[in-house]
């Protein structure tokens, strides 16, 4: 790990443990009120360190970043006591531990979708589904896929690194992909809480830190989003989609991890058999087949 990347590392380490410290107060953890004024919002230092057990100088020195070989005990202390959930838990150990390489990290590696997934998605006719990178980069979907997200794309658009939809970027700067999600704030938090999680994970990504310094400059919802830490990561659940040309439907996604070192996944959206939304999502792969059907005459007549 680069210098910039250990410093990076240890002051997000010191920003999301101030962020926790400062959303707790400190009657929901026992500590009687204070008669004068509290200087600092949430727990003191020293409160945290003395409800965890741990010195206050060994705190002090964590939220600098400046404590190495951190136990798991220590950190699950921590974690309890600020009463971190499961993801956070882990997002406190991933910043706690950064990589100790020393070596120039490599330049960034274009990644494509393997054989066997796009045979997969091609495979998947009515359902749509895409293949997604860890930053959220599409680099694969089915037919019914680019239809249900991304219409107003070229469907080869996931084939060239330059114009790659980045579903996070979109959903910040594309108004026309922002249209589809009614619940689109929450859409947004939940967005930036996994690539919180992504981030701690992977501190010497360049294209992870290149997309996250692009969003902070150009939204200004997404710095001051990305300020607060969230933390969070969904695997499945539901969806409500407004398409433009089928309407509001009720979805349910499952984001499956593909085996391999890349963190590649595999998402798919179903609705209930017999449904309204699956009616919708009938309909959407019906106009999805005739559009393919122009596109075909159109290159055979230019042949």
């Amino acid at each position: 790990m680069s210098a910039q990347s250990r410093q990076s590392a240890s002051s997000e380490l010191g920003e999301f443990l101030k962020s926790r410290r400062a959303a707790l107060r400190p009657e929901e953890v026992g500590i009687a009120p204070h008669p004068t004024r509290r200087r600092v919002t949430g727990l003191r230092r020293e409160e945290l360190a003395m409800l965890a057990g741990v010195s206050i100088t060994h705190y002090t020195r964590l939220e600098q970043g400046r404590a190495t070989g951190v136990s798991d005990s220590v950190l699950e202390a921590i974690a309890r006591t600020l009463r971190l959930g499961v993801d956070e838990t882990a997002h406190l150990k991933d910043l706690a531990r950064p990589a100790t390489a020393t070596s120039r990290p490599a330049p960034p590696r274009t990644e494509h979708a393997g054989s066997s997934a796009r045979q997969l998605l091609a495979a998947m006719t009515e359902i749509p589904a895409l293949v997604l990178d860890r930053r959220s980069d599409v680099l694969a979907w089915n037919r019914l896929g680019h239809a249900l997200l991304a219409g107003h794309l070229a469907a080869d658009s996931p084939d060239t690194p330059a114009t790659r939809p980045n579903l996070t970027r979109m959903l910040f700067l594309d108004e026309r992909y922002q249209a589809l999600y009614p619940d689109r704030d929450e859409e947004a938090q939940l967005a930036v809480a996994s690539l919180r999680l992504v981030a701690g994970r992977h501190k010497d990504d360049r294209a992870l830190a290149e997309l996250v310094g692009q969003l902070a400059m150009l939204s200004p919802e997404f710095a001051a989003s990305w300020a607060r830490h969230p933390v969070r990561t969904c695997t499945s659940g539901p969806k409500r989609l407004r398409h433009p040309l089928v309407g509001t439907m009720e979805l349910s996604f499952e984001n499956l991890l593909i085996p391999g070192p890349a963190g590649q996944r595999l998402i798919a959206y179903t609705a209930e058999p017999g449904s309204p939304s699956d009616a919708a999502l009938r309909l959407l792969a019906a106009w999805g087949m005739a559009e393919a059907g122009k596109s075909a005459l159109t290159g055979l007549a230019d042949a």
